[in-house]
């Protein structure tokens, strides 16, 4: 495969976990340090997800959170990786995301997706009219970018601020839908392979066959979310992994706890079946040393043809997860 690496971005998307005996609190810290970290490293951008009702997710006010990494750093662009848009009025999101960008210009993104980002009982407390279950969505993707656009100010309803900025919007996805109506309105897309494998290929096609250029963007531009683990040695990243694995057995098993500490082995904590449902489900996954990384990763992107890859690092201690995206920068040859 050719060595796409050399011109791809590499990004961050946190999911702003809860560590075993630690608080919110906790996270958000560590949250702005690494972002501060990594805008020293070169990352392009440093995305947080909105997630609701998750004992081991802190990013439930993904705005707010947002606000605050942005104002702790300085060059990096921040913001939503993404926006559950069916859970929000769109007026609402680009009053917030107006006033994001108008404190911290030029350095804000706005992901949406149209997923509730939780439980259907949640997104009922969340007023999201579950009837429509995301069938509206590209009307609501419309309606926003309507309230951003400087035409709309001889609208009755306007974003005040928000109204005439510049702030990119993106699509996120797990199955095709999101990739064709991203081609469709000519905006950036991004692929949530991290976690939703199976579709990836089929997403990153419809998208490019589908694209029209538009004033937003001249031509197809595709990112995908990967689960990169590094360590100096192989057998360090695979330990740390253990986390990520037990964190992924709680979703298959549908139970909700923090970020576990890492185990010698996950012998004895899933059976055979558990395991190979994680496996799938996290196949797009790279866990090992830089040399070993950095070869699964070329295979990736020459396979794929992506324009940026952001990355997940679920890791139990924060130093540890410092060093590995110290690591992925070292080998991502910006």
């Amino acid at each position: 495969m050719p060595d796409h690496s050399s011109r791809v971005p590499v990004s961050i998307l946190d999911l702003a976990a809860i560590t075993e005996g630690a608080t919110p609190a906790d996270t958000f810290r560590n949250s702005l340090d690494l972002a501060r970290h990594a805008e020293q490293w070169g990352y392009q951008r440093y995305w947080l997800a909105e997630h609701h009702n998750m004992a081991s997710i802190a990013s439930s006010a993904t705005a707010v959170l947002i606000g605050h990494i942005a104002g702790g750093t300085s060059t990096i662009r921040v913001g939503s990786g993404g926006i559950m848009l069916p859970n929000h009025a769109p007026l609402v999101v680009a009053e917030q995301f107006g006033t994001l960008a108008s404190l911290y210009p030029g350095r804000i993104d706005l992901g949406l997706g149209r997923a509730p980002g939780t439980d259907p009982t949640t997104a009922r407390a969340l007023r999201r009219d579950t009837l429509g279950a995301g069938t509206d969505f590209p009307d609501q993707v419309q309606e926003l970018q309507q309230y951003l656009s400087a035409e709309n100010r001889v609208n009755k309803v306007r974003a005040v601020p928000g109204e005439g900025l510049d702030i990119p919007i993106w699509l996120l996805g797990s199955s095709t839908y999101s990739a064709q109506l991203a081609g469709m309105l000519g905006l950036p897309f991004a692929f949530a392979s991290h976690f939703a494998p199976t579709h990836l290929q089929a997403a990153l096609h419809l998208y490019r066959s589908s694209f029209q250029p538009s004033e937003h963007l001249q031509k197809p531009y595709a990112a995908a979310c990967v689960n990169v683990i590094l360590a100096d040695t192989d057998e360090q990243a695979q330990q740390l992994a253990t986390s990520f694995h037990q964190f992924a057995l709680n979703i298959i098993r549908g139970t909700s706890r923090p970020l576990q500490a890492p185990v010698p082995s996950m012998d004895g904590l899933w059976n055979e079946m558990e395991e190979e449902a994680v496996q799938h489900m996290m196949a797009y996954s790279f866990i090992g040393s830089p040399a070993t990384v950095q070869k699964q990763l070329q295979y990736f992107l020459g396979a794929t043809q992506v324009d940026e890859l952001l990355a997940v690092a679920h890791i139990y201690d924060h130093a540890a997860r410092l060093r590995s995206y110290e690591l992925l920068a070292e080998i991502s040859k910006w």
